[in-house]
């Protein structure tokens, strides 16, 4: 929110490069701009209600602000998150296995004249 001192300072400066003459219009234009501005807004939330039906009104706004979002929290959280799979077992007892990985074939060089091997659908 803007203090008393940065409007005052605002107004002051609209006043110096508008002129007492033009400043009540412009005043009037910025007033018809914020009514229509939170006219579409509030048009908006109406209309998603609408759509949304009951649930709109259930919807937790605050956890979906993207300022929110913290990559150092949400690893955190899914860390030490209490509920992992079916059980109740808690980060610090669950014993996290990697995948097994296949071994590689070791590669053999090709015979001189021999083509590389190419699949067409791979491509």
């Amino acid at each position: 929110m803007l203090d008393i001192d940065k409007i005052l300072v605002i107004g002051v400066i609209a006043v110096l490069l508008l002129g007492p003459t033009r400043l009540p219009q412009y005043a009037a234009r910025l007033a018809q701009f914020v009514k229509t501005l939170r006219s579409f807004a509030d048009n908006a939330k109406e209309r998603m209600r609408e759509e949304m039906g009951p649930e709109f009104d259930d919807i937790e706004w605050q956890k979906l602000d993207p300022r929110q979002y913290d990559p150092r929290r949400i690893i955190r959280d899914a860390l030490l998150d209490s509920t992992i799979g079916a059980g109740t077992a808690s980060a610090a007892q669950a014993t996290v296995t990697a995948p097994s990985v296949s071994a590689r074939p070791a590669v053999v060089p090709l015979e001189n004249g021999e083509a590389a091997p190419f699949d067409l659908e791979a491509t």
